[in-house]
């Protein structure tokens, strides 16, 4: 029995685009590609209708004209925010939280060795002290991305602590770039807030916070940035990084994330390997996306 070859957003469009004529099925199919491809109804909708009005104006019936519209509409979309890092301080101080189950470790790893790529040193602080799991795997990691680690010095030390000791090793050192991890789960999410509250004023008194770092797994779409709503409401996320960003299936999620958040994505992360997060480009994104 032959493998199903899974569903993609760009191999949907390539046999629409491929058609003589832009017709009314063209719109239908473009819609139900968009939504199945998690661009959510609201996007869908607003990217369709734009797109109707310049077919009209331009008077094309060209489907490789529609095709180049709908990458510049994407491309302008996802490029209304700065993707940049802002990493000037000395030492830039990122806090990176998420719920658990979305990669953050993995993803603080795969951070570390990308800015290590470019030269800069990197301490990371394993602040996420509930998980004795998430300190070893932290470690791990940042052994393999090159990067120093503060671990917690006993079971279940205060997380803000962990971060002091931190940011207090990064200035001995001349450390450039501090990466500290938060727990993604207490038993309240009341009780989470405050703490990373409390890791964000003890950081402050030491070191100016540059980046606060959202992790969100791709895959799980909308409902993974519900989980996330907390974080977004009460962390003071500065950027976002979406993980498992494998194929074009889901690729819509990170236009819909970006607009209904008002958060520019910072970071995508492609595979599972340790060179497998890149910083977000728009142009190529699109392109890749729409083709």
């Amino acid at each position: 029995m032959a493998e199903r070859t899974p569903w993609s957003l760009s191999g949907a469009l390539r046999g629409m685009f491929a058609k003589r004529t832009i017709d009314d099925e063209t719109w239908d199919e473009l819609e139900d590609a968009l939504i199945t491809a998690d661009f959510g109804s609201e996007v869908t909708e607003a990217i369709v209708s734009e797109l109707r009005a310049k077919v009209d104006r331009y008077k094309t019936t060209d489907p490789t004209d529609l095709q180049r519209m709908l990458r510049e509409s994407v491309e302008e979309r996802l490029a209304r925010l700065d993707p940049t890092l802002t990493l000037t301080e000395r030492p830039a101080v990122v806090l990176v939280v998420g719920v658990n189950g979305v990669g953050k470790t993995t993803t603080i790893g795969k951070f570390a060795r990308f800015l290590r790529s470019y030269e800069r040193t990197v301490l990371v602080g394993a602040a996420d002290t509930f998980r004795a799991a998430a300190v070893e795997q932290l470690a791990t990691w940042a052994d393999r991305a090159g990067a120093g680690i503060v671990r917690p010095q006993h079971d279940g030390q205060d997380p803000a602590s962990v971060a002091f000791q931190t940011i207090e090793k990064a200035k001995q050192d001349g450390t450039e770039i501090v990466i500290i991890d938060t727990a993604g789960r207490l038993q309240t999410k009341g009780g989470l807030m405050d703490e990373l509250g409390k890791i964000r004023r003890v950081v402050e008194k030491q070191a100016p916070i540059s980046e606060v770092l959202l992790v969100l797994d791709a895959t799980t779409g909308q409902n993974g940035l519900a989980q996330a709503e907390a974080f977004i409401e009460h962390a003071g996320v500065t950027g976002l990084v979406l993980t498992k960003l494998d194929g074009s299936a889901k690729g819509g999620f990170v236009l819909a994330v970006q607009e209904k958040t008002g958060i520019p994505i910072k970071l995508v992360g492609q595979g599972e390997g340790i060179n497998d997060l890149t910083g977000f480009t728009p142009h190529v994104f699109a392109q890749k996306l729409i083709g």
